[in-house]
């Protein structure tokens, strides 16, 4: 692959889900999903609404079955952002999906069924102006594919992939969004890579059952990561086992990471070596828990040496830096307030709550 600088990303046709955008070069959305029992519509509106809260911007319900699907015209009632339906198997569900309002169906061309079946999700969903993303992913591949290419080969995906949209392109509709899952990171970044030029559909990136929350975050980091930094993704979710509203945290600082999403607070500290005279680490840990609902775009620092501490919170819209008992809050690049380190950490966040008009529990 020939990459040059600055990387642009790939250009593709906008898709709109609710009041949400993607592709088109809209910014990258983060989405999450539900972990809760659809059919207990209380327990579900209570995490969508923290899903959203935390910073998704579209989030994706299980319909498993009959019962679930009962609940979803009251949930929507309920919740006026984006949601989509996750849909397996039936496809009598995503037609009850798209009766309730919602604002995309998610399906899968290895258990969805016969064509026919989607060729009536797709007719229901154009009638109604709703997008249809095409799931493709490890545990969801036809046989004839998986017995033509094997699980982790990236052109089995795709093929999977290019055969659902030629059945939806066929009843002119192109309302589409397309993802290509693989639990190897390998083979997600070459699938998707694949597909994108082959279409031109938003794609939503993902590393499927990607594990628990510190080994998912950075096998999620690393795959997802890598496919935004070569101008691959419209939309992102990290799959982790865990609190759903750890996805939307890892999500967020990987569009960051990839200087992608310049919204809240981003904290930098450094790793504490044997320089550090400074108790740094639940200092860092505690601005970052106390700062996580803050929108306001502001670069923190927490800085505990007096080699690069100092500089290196200078380069921060705001930052303390310390050692052996001392400390100093730095302020665009100037040093407004000498203290001792008990102070330090109550400085920084009246400090933040004064820069962002945004008020901090203590």
């Amino acid at each position: 692959m020939e990459l040059t600088y600055p990387i642009k990303r790939r250009k593709s046709r906008a898709v709109k889900i609710g009041d949400v955008i993607i592709g088109g070069g809209f910014p990258v959305a983060i989405q999450s999903m539900t972990t809760t029992d659809t059919a207990d519509v209380e327990a579900t509106v209570t995490q969508i609404n923290q899903l959203f809260n935390a910073g998704a911007d579209i989030v994706r319900l299980a319909v498993l079955n009959h019962e679930k699907s009962t609940a979803l015209t009251e949930i929507r009632s309920r919740i006026s952002k984006p949601l989509v339906a996750d849909i397996h198997f039936q496809y009598k569900l995503a037609l009850k999906a798209i009766e309730a309002g919602f604002d995309k169906i998610r399906i899968n061309p290895g258990n969805i069924g016969a064509d026919w079946k989607v060729r009536e999700v797709t007719k229901a969903a154009k009638e109604r102006g709703i997008p249809i993303r095409i799931g493709v992913n490890s545990g969801s591949l036809p046989k004839d594919i998986l017995e033509k290419f094997g699980h982790d080969s990236p052109e089995g995906f795709v093929e999977a992939a290019l055969r659902e949209i030629a059945i939806l392109e066929e009843m002119d509709f192109h309302d589409i969004v397309i993802s290509v899952k693989s639990t190897s990171t390998v083979t997600a970044f070459w699938a998707y890579h694949m597909l994108a030029e082959k279409c031109d559909y938003p794609l939503h990136l993902g590393i499927t059952e990607s594990g628990t929350l510190e080994t998912g975050s950075i096998k999620s980091s690393v795959g997802i990561g890598t496919m935004l930094m070569t101008g691959i993704g419209d939309t992102i979710r990290v799959s982790l086992t865990a609190d759903p509203v750890h996805e939307v945290r890892v999500a967020k600082q990987i569009l960051t990471s990839c200087a992608l999403k310049n919204d809240g607070v981003e904290v930098i500290a450094c790793p504490t070596c044997g320089r550090c005279q400074i108790d740094m680490i639940p200092m860092a840990e505690l601005v970052e828990s106390k700062t996580r609902h803050i929108h306001t775009p502001l670069k923190v620092a927490v800085m505990g040496c007096a080699v690069n501490g100092p500089g290196e919170a200078a380069a921060a819209d705001v930052g303390i830096a310390g050692g052996d008992g001392r400390g100093m809050l730095i302020k665009k690049g100037e040093i407004v307030r000498r203290m001792d380190e008990s102070e330090l950490v109550e400085t920084l966040l009246s400090e933040i709550e004064s820069m962002t008009g945004e008020k901090i529990e203590r």
